[in-house]
């Protein structure tokens, strides 16, 4: 069912009648106060009627994906993102508007076509694509099938010498399992309900970091042996199932993305499960499965080559040098066009900037935007930003603690605050699709809940009303989250996003819903003026510094 948007007077009535509602705000020294919570509802007017009778979002999000297209962290495409994305910004009147360099994103990579044929035994078209930062098959090549999983030295060993031409199919059979629930979803007040109740923590302990990293350098170690191992035994392909049914690809990166001094491999491809499963049906019945590939593939940069987050400015007043940021994931996977992952987001985030503009809004504080890159590998570009600008903690003196990625590092030092810490009031990120926004996550902080539901107010007629004390993670709002500074993820309607969409490759536009972007960019671009406007800055909750605790 489509969402419709509304500006019924009545609707607004309603709002009109609890614009001031109590709120309890964590001050800086520590005391609790009570005050009321303002809401401008004469703005808010503003903004809706900018969002609703003149968007621009879906001429954003088109752009970004079906002229652009898939934007992989640190492609020709994604860096034609960041230059776009700036220009438009740019053409709205907003100031500042920059690429900032993020560097140690890896290689660039990108793709033309992937054909995969059966030739025995029978002739068949098989729909399969390369994970990102794997090999082209330089040309047609073909090759007899092996049902083979390599996971540990012995077997290398084992087979070595015997693999010369062979195409690899490295998962298992999986039977298909037909779905209990519906693929598109909305919230209702059951569901919505359910989010509000908090799962207290069983206990502090933590688990034996030492297993953990030992279990994660056997893995990498091994990984690299196999890449070398593949192509010195002459393996022409592997080839793994999709996690997902029903013809969909799913999938993300494989190789060495990282450096081209490791070996990136064989032409690595994932296939829809129903033809993988006819491949292993006829292995298991001993016939002769060969295939035919052309896979389109290539390395596009050297290692040292830096991505960018796009970054543009409304400049505030007598608050300026405050500042509060949007943020959403430029970056995406490569089979689809990357438009619920994240351009969504992105496409909300500009038309919120460009909205505030176009209604001519002079906000105390600096509203900021941040397009992020390098999301999808571990929130690059925003842990970037909070590290170069907000705080850091010093580098590892220990080489071998400075190899491992940041989140099985120990924390090497007392956190480092820099002046922007001070400064900082908020952070509000959009990356759970292009489902409307049905309210915000608090991350625990108690302080900032009846602020948000005094701001969600005026938006209760278009469906955005719920505050969950919870944390919810996986993206760009922890980098600020794991310094203390506050850090938001909304709410949205999850559409088909995990049922079709999520890193597959129907992350297309028409799985968006236009109405619903409409509404978010509405309610962003709201909360950034509260934000931005507010006396204090948003209340923040007890940070404990692991380094000193």
């Amino acid at each position: 069912m489509n969402f419709a948007i509304s500006l019924r007077a009545s609707a607004l009535a309603v709002c009109l009648g609890t614009l001031l509602v109590p709120q309890t705000q964590l001050q800086a020294q520590g005391r609790n106060s009570q005050q009321h919570e303002p809401v401008d509802i004469e703005m808010v007017s503003r903004i809706r009627q900018e969002a609703f009778h003149r968007s621009q979002v879906m001429a954003t999000l088109t752009h970004l994906t079906e002229v652009i297209g898939p934007r992989l962290t640190n492609s020709p495409s994604m860096h034609a993102a960041n230059q776009w994305t700036a220009e438009r910004l740019r053409s709205w009147g907003l100031a500042n508007v920059h690429q900032d360099a993020v560097d140690g994103l890896g290689r660039g990579w990108e793709f033309g076509h992937a054909r995969v044929e059966m030739l025995g035994p029978r002739n068949q078209p098989l729909h399969a694509l390369p994970k990102a930062w794997t090999p082209g098959t330089q040309g047609t090549v073909e090759g007899e099938v092996v049902a083979l999983k390599l996971e540990k030295p012995e077997d290398l060993e084992k087979h070595k010498g015997k693999l010369r031409g062979k195409i690899l199919f490295v998962s298992d059979l999986r039977d298909y399992k037909p779905g209990t629930e519906p693929d598109f979803h909305r919230h209702d007040e059951d569901s919505l309900g359910k989010m509000q109740a908090l799962e207290v923590p069983k206990d502090r302990s933590q688990p034996d970091r030492s297993a953990g990293i030992r279990r994660f350098r056997e893995r990498a170690e091994f990984q690299r042996r196999l890449r070398q191992y593949l192509l010195d035994e002459g393996v022409v392909a592997q080839v793994g199932i999709s996690s997902w049914d029903n013809g969909i690809l799913r999938l993300g990166g494989g190789g060495a993305w990282r450096s081209s001094d490791e070996p990136a491999g064989v032409p690595d491809l994932v296939m829809i499960s129903t033809h993988y499963n006819q491949v292993m049906r006829a292995l298991q019945r001993k016939e002769t499965v060969r295939l035919r590939l052309d896979v389109d593939a290539r390395f596009t940069d050297s290692d040292d080559q830096p991505g960018y987050n796009t970054m543009a400015e409304l400049t505030g007043s007598d608050k300026r040098d405050e500042v509060v940021m949007l943020g959403a994931h430029l970056d995406s996977w490569h089979t689809g066009t990357g438009a619920s992952d994240n351009a969504a987001g992105v496409a909300v985030m500009m038309e919120a900037m460009r909205i505030l503009k176009a209604v001519g809004a002079k906000p105390r504080r600096t509203i900021r935007v941040a397009l992020w890159t390098g999301e999808e590998q571990g929130l690059f570009g925003s842990q970037h930003y909070v590290a170069r600008y907000l705080a850091s903690r010093p580098e590892p003196a220990d080489a071998a603690e400075k190899a491992l990625p940041a989140f099985l590092r120990l924390p090497s030092g007392p956190l480092q605050r820099s002046r922007g810490y001070e400064k900082f009031s908020v952070y509000f990120n959009l990356d759970n699709g292009s489902g409307r926004i049905r309210g915000i996550y608090a991350q625990e902080n108690l302080a900032a809940m009846p602020i948000f539901e005094a701001w969600l107010k005026p938006f209760h007629d278009v469906g955005a009303s719920t505050v969950v004390s919870r944390n919810t993670g996986s993206t760009d709002h922890i980098a600020f989250d794991r310094v203390g500074l506050p850090g938001f993820q909304f709410v949205q309607d999850r559409l088909d996003y995990f049922s079709n969409v999520h890193h597959s490759h129907l992350d297309t536009l028409d799985h968006v819903q236009p109405e619903d972007l409409k509404q978010a960019a509405a309610v962003v671009a709201a909360f950034a003026w509260h934000a931005a406007n507010r006396e204090e800055k948003m209340p923040r909750k007890l940070f404990v510094d692991e380094a000193v605790d």
